[in-house]
């Protein structure tokens, strides 16, 4: 392959713009402001989603405004993360977050978002860093980090390849927010609006909820579901275990499952649902639905802050809907106690939690539907976990020129 060498972000960039200072004031709605921690994993996550006033965005944004391929990069807590702008919707830039625009004629966009998280990327922005409880990196260090650059023709080729593998991941999840949202909306209209099918030919009663649908009983949540059902996990040896890290804000999904010894914290399997009952993570939305177990006998363990819900006369499927849903996230939220920052759910709030439960040729109606939309999410995922393996193996090859990106095929 070609030999390449290093530029540094000063020589490579024509913009970098540091958006560094103080919060801008929040509001409900308005204009996508872009904060570090949604900055992860080469994308802009979704949640938490911030926003702020239409028309404080000029003077917010007075030093310059992000433009499409616009590369971000996160200055500290964390440092490193990277993200590029794949579209022209207006956003708006929080502080730890600075913008390099790269060098037309020069440098590709895209090679500049995959270079900065290559390992030599990394190393730079790490050996010219600072800090010593937080670890972050100064503008005029930042200028001074080298990145391996190619031929243009070499750095697009490169791109290519890469983005191609990303391409992919985004539209696995896609899919997986398609069909989530789908079993999410179903569950909601059969078993919040009671517009289940065949629901004109059923009379609504009286009862302690309200009116409900005839035939249907109104129950608390542990007449319907476990909380924190007993299992045992041996101590010795290795499991699989869950930090509250691995919860998503907006998914199902379980990511980066660890591996350790002994068995402290909470035990589930497969058709468990993980709910998170400390701030900030229960108002962040973290809930998790078990599936990655090999067998229906095997047990994991995780953090003593998840709440373990396991159904008792459900379905895993609604128990996870159930946990996601505004009312039960409600009353679990108001339930908390504790010292500022550390506040956590009172489990005994779930004693007084009322449902109206369906008849079972209802739910096993509903599972039928949503079981193979839950599979299915859970397929893309693992394909996704497969394609950000296999393009973090060729990352570095690419980037340090290991691989003749003029022989190599997709």
């Amino acid at each position: 392959m070609a030999n390449f060498s290093t530029i540094t972000i000063e020589e490579a960039t024509e913009r970098l713009i540091d958006y560094r200072g103080k919060t801008p004031p929040k509001t409900d709605s308005g204009v996508r402001l872009i904060t570090a921690k949604v900055v992860k994993g080469g994308q802009i996550h979704d949640e938490p989603a911030e926003y702020i006033a239409d028309d404080f965005y000029d003077e917010w944004m007075r030093r310059g405004l992000p433009q499409r391929l616009d590369v971000l990069l996160t200055t500290e807590a964390p440092l490193g993360e990277v993200a590029i702008i794949r579209d022209s919707e207006r956003i708006a830039l929080a502080q730890r977050i600075i913008l390099l625009r790269a060098k037309p004629g020069l440098l590709d966009s895209l090679f500049l978002f995959y270079a900065l998280q290559s390992d030599f990327g990394q190393g730079e922005l790490k050996a010219r860093a600072s800090g010593t409880t937080v670890l972050g990196i100064k503008q005029s260090e930042l200028r001074k980090v080298r990145i391996p650059v190619f031929s243009l023709p070499i750095q697009r080729r490169i791109a290519g390849i890469l983005s191609a593998y990303d391409e992919l991941i985004e539209n696995s999840q896609r899919r997986i927010k398609i069909l989530e949202s789908m079993a999410r909306g179903l569950y909601r209209e059969w078993f919040v609006h009671f517009r289940f099918p065949g629901h004109e030919s059923v009379p609504r009663v009286p009862s302690t909820m309200g009116e409900i649908p005839k035939g249907w009983e109104v129950k608390t949540v542990p007449d319907c579901v476990y909380i924190n059902p007993r299992v045992s996990v041996p101590r010795d040896g290795e499991k699989a275990f869950v930090p509250m890290g691995c919860l998503s804000n907006d998914s199902m999904h379980i990511l980066n499952i660890e591996s350790r010894t002994g068995n402290s914290g909470a035990k589930f399997q497969n058709g468990d649902t993980l709910f998170a009952r400390i701030t900030p993570c229960l108002e962040n939305g973290k809930t998790g639905f078990v599936q990655f177990l090999s067998d229906p006998q095997s047990v994991a363990f995780g953090s003593t802050e998840f709440i373990v819900l396991r159904s008792r006369t459900l379905t895993p499927e609604f128990v996870y809907l159930l946990a996601r849903s505004d009312e039960f996230r409600g009353v679990a939220i108001k339930s908390m106690s504790g010292a500022t920052g550390r506040q956590r759910v009172q489990e005994k709030c779930l004693e007084d939690l009322r449902i109206a439960e369906p008849p079972r040729a209802l739910l096993d109606e509903f599972a039928t539907i949503v079981s193979p939309s839950f599979k299915a999410a859970y397929m893309l995922h693992l394909q996704i976990q497969n394609l950000r393996r296999m393009r973090d193996l060729l990352l570095p090859r690419l980037l340090s020129g290991q691989i003749d990106v003029g022989n190599y095929q997709q």
